[in-house]
């Protein structure tokens, strides 16, 4: 229970934060929050294309340029940000997230789907342990451990910049699309 406290706090305190000005404003613009795509930092990929990105996540895309294996890490169903990139990154919704990800393995097109971990943190450590991975979380989640990635040439911080949420706790709000 004290894990589910400090949770708790750490979102209210995340919460208070956002509305006192003191999380990045990058992070804050117009009260969404920017998802940010990281990856490895030695990953040499420093941008990719709304498609390329899309290929990489759906298996159409299985190498970075310098060989390595991609592996894609996501957040488990149900969760806001995981539906916000499925929608505007795959164009699918969960179901068809789904029926795609078991065709692909049937037919061998991919031998696996996503990695799910249950926390940003969990995201964060997944990709600085996996060379070839790239995953997801709020531009307020990031830290020094992943690179983030622009997507079409603009960073989370930039206008523009297509992957953005309701800013507040992960799992919550709504998604758009700038």
């Amino acid at each position: 229970m004290k894990c589910v406290a400090a949770l708790g706090s750490s979102v209210a305190l995340a919460a208070m934060l956002a509305l006192a000005g003191g999380l990045p404003v990058a992070a804050q613009r117009g009260g969404q929050e920017a998802i940010a795509i990281v990856v490895n930092r030695a990953n040499p990929t420093d941008d990719l294309s709304i498609d390329e990105l899309r290929k990489a996540f759906l298996g159409g895309r299985q190498r970075w340029p310098n060989g390595r294996k991609i592996t894609v890490v996501m957040r488990p169903p149900g969760d806001m940000d995981r539906d916000l990139v499925l929608r505007l990154v795959c164009r699918m919704s969960e179901a068809e997230f789904q029926k795609y990800t078991l065709q692909a393995a049937f037919t061998g097109e991919s031998p696996a789907g996503p990695r799910v971990l249950d926390t940003p943190l969990g995201v964060r450590r997944f990709v600085f342990n996996v060379p070839g991975a790239i995953g997801y979380v709020r531009l307020s989640e990031v830290d020094d451990t992943v690179k983030v990635i622009h997507i079409d040439g603009r960073a989370p911080s930039d206008p523009g910049y297509r992957l953005t949420a309701a800013a507040g706790p992960t799992g919550t709000g709504l998604f758009t699309r700038e």
